[in-house]
């Protein structure tokens, strides 16, 4: 009897053990209407009349007071919203827009704090852009917390609000079609790291143009789609090269998913959405065949592949009577040093004298020899024409995970 009895105490000891289990699934689950999610990307699904909306299925916890979200792609109006609510909060309804609810919108950078009607919060947000969410852990005190906001990684400002009985859930919203963000649960942020941050040069204002490309310091990291050849991320610096910065390099920190990494050099209003080399008045070395694209998008065999930790340098070969255009904020003494790779800025006299009836042609549509280097030696040449307003250091990049640190002056002292 005694068996018998111990053998039912165990049964439903069992059955009391797979209960709390499918109570702990269902009360620990995400939730999200009108979005489609793949892996941590949340695109919108709906017909831009009704919102859809995104629930995490954990609150923030002083072990995991951060999340951040990277807008991929505005849509139509750019409507997202990122901040935290109820467990069950209604999902046809925007972040922020109810009672216990609050969040951060793109579209305006207003601040919605349990209403409809916001309050002018911080700057929008646009395609590439961070957008982060928290809550600081020691701030706890009486049904209370401070909740703070981010854009890439920089405090916009914080408020006080009520905590929930069941917490505050992780929630992103979008009220448009074509809008889509990649979710990170898993963010970190420290007010410290804030501090470090403004203490490191950008290196922003190198940049002209930066076309899902973010800039870190001297990092550049992809951070578009990566689905198809129109998603190329693009950055061009503000200065073309010219006989007194002639060369530049780049290491490629994480090759990414496919490695789709080029660098070159194109002219000033070369397309966004076309890798260094595919168009006319560009010229390109690509790291994941060793092609040469000069103004086609067929490639030529010309080096080796480069992988993760290859350094690949681009520079010209400049005439010795060939004239810059000068800009009046450089001085006209200020040359670069010689460093670990040789200066090849006058290397070809004999090509001088073979086209010396073309010393008086304009500057526009000289040719000059264009050659890339590999782990600082020379990989090969390749003459080209050079576009009205000269040729810019370009950076192309194609898939996920993308990450190269650029030196534009690797010959400066």
């Amino acid at each position: 009897m005694d068996d018998i009895n111990l053998h039912y105490r165990f049964l439903n000891w069992r059955r009391r053990i797979r209960e709390i289990r499918e109570v702990r699934a269902v009360r620990y689950q995400e939730r999200y209407k009108r979005m489609l999610k793949d892996g941590d990307t949340l695109s919108y699904q709906g017909n831009s009349d009704e919102v859809g909306c995104y629930v995490a299925s954990r609150p923030l916890s002083k072990g995991n007071c951060y999340f951040e979200v990277t807008i991929m792609d505005t849509g139509v109006r750019g409507t997202i919203a990122v901040g935290l609510v109820p467990q069950y909060y209604k999902l046809d309804h925007q972040p922020g827009w109810l009672p216990h609810s609050i969040a951060y919108h793109a579209d305006d950078g207003k601040l919605y704090n349990g209403n409809p009607v916001g309050q002018q919060f911080g700057p929008k947000c646009n395609r590439g852009d961070r957008i982060g969410c928290g809550i600081y852990a020691d701030t706890f005190d009486a049904g209370l917390t401070t909740v703070f906001f981010t854009k890439n990684g920089k405090e916009v400002g914080s408020v006080v609000v009520p905590v929930a009985p069941d917490g505050l859930f992780p929630a992103i919203g979008m009220h448009s079609l074509g809008e889509e963000v990649r979710l990170d649960l898993q963010a970190e942020w420290g007010r410290e790291e804030e501090d470090s941050v403004m203490m490191v040069d950008s290196h922003e204002d190198e940049w002209g143009r930066l076309y899902d490309v973010r800039v870190s310091g001297t990092l550049l990291e992809y951070i578009g789609k990566g689905k198809s050849i129109m998603d190329v991320g693009l950055a061009q610096a503000r200065q073309p090269l010219c006989t007194r910065s002639h060369y530049f390099e780049v290491e490629i920190v994480d090759p990414g998913e496919k490695c789709y990494i080029a660098l070159g050099l194109a002219r000033r209003d070369y397309p966004k959405n076309r890798h260094p080399g595919w168009s006319r008045g560009s010229v390109a070395y690509h790291a994941d065949d060793g092609k040469i694209f000069h103004g086609s998008g067929v490639g030529d065999p010309f080096g080796p592949r480069c992988f993760e930790g290859d350094i690949m340098g681009c520079g010209i070969m400049f005439p010795r009577d060939y004239e810059d255009e000068v800009d009046d904020g450089e001085a006209a003494d200020d040359r670069p040093k010689p460093g670990r790779v040789q200066n090849f800025l006058y290397l070809y006299d004999e090509d001088e004298e073979e086209e010396g009836d073309d010393a008086d042609q304009e500057q526009e549509g000289r040719k000059v020899m264009v050659f890339f280097t590999r782990n600082g030696k020379i990989i090969g040449k390749r003459e080209v024409m050079v576009p009205a307003g000269g040729f810019y250091p370009t950076i192309g990049m194609l898939s996920s995970g993308e990450k190269v640190k650029v030196d534009l002056h690797p010959l400066s002292g």
